[in-house]
């Protein structure tokens, strides 16, 4: 076996120790024969033994538990692409996703989804909370600049905003459809205890929403068509499809496009127009 494809492992690990500072750590730099951190010293921040961690290096000992490998990523304060990649390593998988509160989207991606004049884009959170959009979508969508803060939720407004419901070709086949995806991505996310609040809120004010939930089914929120009765458009058909932002577990961004060419014509010019949005 190469040095190349031999212990990954180990290499990974001294590597990553190699680049840390002894004096960020307040630790003598003196009489180092190699730079970065000594293992006993990378142990030490990681509180595990000395000897498991050096067998570690070695490619010796069997494999790590999780709670091992999150113990050395802190040690060696790594971020989190470089901790998965650890797992990757050391488990053969991923480490189980930590979910975080969204603070928002960087300006980037924000003018990436501005970019998009025709095709009404949205980014939100596990919890399906929407946290941006663009000019397409409070023309096609809602008027989310016009909610009161904090009612940005997607089942909020599917359950509780009569606007929203009134423009659904099938309510209730979206509204089926949106719980399973919801129940998905919350798991995948690592947010099942984060949505017990909204969970319990939506079964009190919906009963509805509280059968739908009772199924517990679970979907998928891929690709597919959504079907609209515009106030302004008429009936519209989307097609719509969901992408992870890059980095990113807990966002995913949607983008809903009409599929007949005059549709597109019709909602460009709203755009252009300023006109206000339904909902």
């Amino acid at each position: 076996m190469s040095a190349a494809t031999g212990n990954l492992l180990g290499s990974y690990l001294k590597d990553r120790r190699s680049r840390l500072d002894p004096a960020a750590f307040g630790l003598p730099v003196a009489r180092r024969r190699t730079k970065g951190l000594r293992r006993e010293e990378v142990a030490q921040r990681a509180n595990i033994s000395p000897t498991w961690y050096t067998w570690l290096e070695q490619g010796r000992g069997g494999a790590p538990s999780a709670d091992v490998l999150n113990r050395i990523a802190h040690g060696l304060m790594l971020t989190e692409p470089e901790r998965e990649h650890l797992f990757l390593l050391g488990l053969g998988r991923p480490p189980e996703v930590r979910y975080k509160a969204v603070d928002g989207i960087t300006p980037r991606l924000q003018r990436l989804i501005d970019s998009f004049e025709v095709s009404a884009t949205i980014v939100k959170t596990a919890l399906w909370d929407i946290v941006a959009w663009n000019r397409a979508a409070t023309i096609l969508l809602t008027d989310y600049g016009a909610l009161p803060p904090g009612r940005h939720n997607i089942l909020r407004l599917i359950f509780c905003h009569p606007g929203v419901r009134a423009v659904q070709d099938d309510w209730m086949k979206v509204a089926r459809f949106a719980v399973g995806a919801f129940r998905a991505d919350a798991a995948r996310a690592g947010a099942v205890a984060e949505l017990a609040d909204l969970v319990d809120e939506l079964c009190q004010i919906s009963p509805e929403f509280a059968a739908l939930w009772r199924d517990n089914d679970v979907s998928g929120h891929g690709e597919g068509v959504k079907h609209l009765r515009h106030p302004v458009l008429g009936s519209i058909a989307v097609e719509y499809s969901a992408f992870a932002v890059d980095g990113r577990p807990d966002l995913s961004m949607i983008v809903y496009n009409p599929i007949h060419l005059a549709d597109a014509d019709r909602v460009r010019a709203l755009v252009r127009s300023g006109e206000a949005a339904h909902g």
